[in-house]
């Protein structure tokens, strides 16, 4: 990632969850550029660069994905599933972000090959450590093949 800019496909369906992740990402300097999408559909457009998103210039892959589970139109566990099988994806970082805490689900993310399943915090500066947190790990100190 030397030198290149940092992308992050944020896919959120609730404005204000989605500003928060935003907000702390740009407050704490993480991404150079965030890609939000409020439904898993557009998601896999943007990755498979599909319609508006088929010129690679416009939709650069990103370096990490932030996935919520409940998604209008294509769930956040097929989004994951689609994105795993995909041999040009599959190594994407792709961490789930919801407020389920349900064992189902957590179990479901990890059998598609998820690489981390969080739970969005309650309060502020919880949530914001976490990020901060998160795009560090992920973004920062992680090692990773090239995407």
């Amino acid at each position: 990632m030397m030198g290149e800019p940092v992308v992050v496909m944020l896919v959120e369906d609730n404005a204000d969850h989605a500003e928060l992740v935003i907000r702390t990402l740009e407050d704490h300097r993480i991404a150079n550029k965030i890609q939000h999408f409020r439904d898993g559909q557009a998601a896999l457009d943007y990755l498979f660069r599909r319609k508006e998103y088929e010129a690679p210039e416009s939709s650069p892959r990103p370096h990490m994905i932030l996935l919520d589970l409940r998604l209008p139109r294509v769930d956040g566990l097929e989004v994951l599933r689609v994105i795993k099988e995909e041999e040009a994806l599959k190594n994407i970082p792709v961490i789930i972000l919801t407020t389920s805490e349900a064992e189902k689900d957590v179990a479901q993310a990890y059998g598609s090959h998820v690489n981390s399943y969080l739970v969005k915090p309650v309060g502020f500066e919880e949530f914001s450590k976490l990020m901060n947190d998160l795009g560090f790990y992920w973004l920062g100190w992680n090692t990773h093949p090239r995407v």
